[in-house]
């Protein structure tokens, strides 16, 4: 049989030298073109699993998915993290927010519906398409300046459903939707409310569909200042247990308590866990930008390893299936049989378990299938992506480093993240080792007379103690040596090997500091350096 022309082309890509990229992400985009999209096609991949990747989809700004029931605070929190209403926004305790709202950057503000949007080019969501009019009049863009979109972009969702509700048919497939974007997005965020904690039928169903996406996904817990410290303990408890019994895997997803909005705090017994926590929390969404590039790479070679099954899969199906008489029965007999195609494979092949499709849902989705339609295995093909995950995937590992290396620290600026920056609201000022940051006096001075005490009694020569008196008494707080010797460190600020009684003070005060629950700094603050010592400070 005659080779066609855009076989012969691909063979003759697969023989050049190593290809030169650019950048990750045109790196990315011509790898899936050239190596992984010809399997895809190949063996009917997009039919099964998931839509074929577009430009947009590597070019696109990092995504925050927000998942949760209706009045969970989802909108309130995207307003709470820019700091502005957004176009088409609406808040209220019944359930307000009945479409997909991708809220991004525009030079004006503005919203573009659902059709108009699914045939932009330059938008990752051209492969909505197929949910059908249903879908796309419950879908729109909000744009408008703000910096915080300058850096992310933000999908608000519909509440979901709970009681009597969620039985009435939104007329799509919200599931399947909401698995179409996690698979696309960096970060999904499911809320919760602390003072209406049930899981409804269909929030369970959305959370397992979200299944093979749990490194993307952190769990909030707002509103969490509505509720007494007692309370929110046994919230926190519930919760965690509910989870446990949805999201089946052995680590613990990480849940952020606080109440995300503009707000008094209705209990502020709390107020530090929940700075705490919303700092955690922004950090990690500040991070997205900096981890995109990983993030893609990542998700590409996910797909690349169930594209490689998948292609095992429908060729054996093939194999199998008989060349005239029987063809129907045969079908029947292989659906039912899949769990021991997959064994096979598995074992020829040497796959990992975990990388096998949903059995149940491979079988469902079979059975609309012409057989007889499916290709033959072919091995060039799976060469081409085996030579991707082994070599091209490596040198674009190294240039996400070399990418992360040369850019400008890439972080989300503005909205709510400026007001955690600096300035006494920032978190930790004035705790642990900030303590007395902006005091005239010296802050250890409150307590050396007392650390002046200890000094005099470890018999000081010429104003002095040697380490190994020094090491005698520290060694009382019990703190391991690694973090004494780092105290050793900061504190001797004059690096003579011995302490006076400002440093002996110092090293003292460090101790508390860490005792206390505080980091330690890397470098002593100006704040700390003990007053003889100001402008004589040793350098390592």
């Amino acid at each position: 049989s005659k080779t066609s022309p855009s076989l012969k082309m691909f063979r003759k890509n697969l023989k050049k030298d190593p290809e030169l990229f650019q950048n990750v992400s045109e790196g990315l985009r011509r790898l899936y073109r050239t190596k992984l999209f010809p399997l895809e096609d190949t063996y009917r991949f997009h039919d099964f699993h998931s839509p074929a990747l577009e430009d947009a989809d590597f070019d696109n700004k990092p995504m925050v998915l927000l998942v949760g029931q209706y009045s969970t605070g989802k909108t309130t929190f995207i307003r709470h993290l820019m700091e502005q209403d957004f176009p088409g926004m609406r808040i209220g305790p019944e359930p307000t927010t009945d479409s997909f709202i991708a809220v991004m950057h525009g030079e004006q503000d503005g919203v573009i519906p659902g059709n108009a949007l699914v045939v932009d080019p330059k938008k990752p969501f051209r492969k909505l398409n197929a949910f059908g009019n249903a879908f796309l009049n419950r879908f729109m863009c909000a744009q408008m300046p703000n910096p915080v979109l300058e850096s992310i972009s933000i999908i608000d969702t519909p509440g979901i459903l709970s009681g009597e509700k969620q039985r009435i048919s939104r007329g799509y497939d919200f599931a399947a939707v909401l698995e179409w974007f996690a698979e696309r997005v960096d970060r999904i965020i499911l809320l919760f409310d602390a003072h209406k904690l049930d899981i409804s039928d269909e929030f369970s169903e959305v959370i397992r569909a979200l299944k093979n996406h749990e490194d993307k996904m952190r769990v909030v817990l707002n509103k969490a200042d509505q509720i007494s410290t007692q309370q929110l303990m046994r919230v926190y408890g519930a919760l965690m247990w509910s989870l446990g019994k949805i999201i089946n895997t052995p680590e613990v997803v990480r849940v952020y308590i606080g109440s995300f909005w503009a707000q008094p705090l209705l209990v502020p017994d709390n107020r530090k866990l929940f700075e705490a926590e919303e700092q955690d929390l922004f950090v990690d969404i500040q991070s997205l930008p900096r981890n995109a590039a990983l993030r893609k790479l990542n998700d590409l070679i996910k797909r690349a390893r169930l594209a490689k099954v998948h292609a095992y899969i429908i060729s054996s199906l093939k194999k199998e299936m008989p060349s005239v008489f029987g063809k129907d029965s045969k079908k029947k007999e292989l659906i039912a049989n899949l769990g021991e195609i997959y064994h096979k494979i598995e074992k020829e092949q040497q796959i990992s378990p975990g990388d096998f499709p949903n059995l149940a849902k491979m079988q469902e989705l079979l059975n609309g299938q012409d057989f007889s339609k499916f290709a033959a295995l072919k091995p060039k093909l799976l060469e081409a992506v085996e030579d991707m995950l082994a070599n091209d995937i490596a040198r674009l590992m190294a240039m996400v480093r070399q990418e992360e290396a040369t850019m400008p620290s890439q972080c989300v600026k503005g909205g709510a993240f400026e007001g955690t920056m600096s300035g006494p609201f920032g978190h930790g000022y004035g705790e642990g080792a900030s303590e007395g940051i902006d005091e005239l006096e010296w802050v250890v001075g409150r307590d050396k007379p007392s650390y002046d005490e200890i000094f005099y009694t470890l018999s000081p020569i010429n104003g002095k103690v040697s380490g190994a008196a020094a090491k005698k008494e520290m060694l009382k707080s019990k703190l391991p040596n690694t973090v004494l010797g780092k105290i050793w460190k900061l504190a001797d600020v004059d690096k003579d090997g011995l302490l006076d009684d400002e440093e002996f003070a110092l090293a003292n005060h460090l101790i508390k500091v860490k005792l206390e629950g505080h980091e330690l700094p890397p470098e002593l603050p100006n704040h700390l350096v003990p007053p003889s010592k100001r402008g004589t400070v040793v350098q390592d």
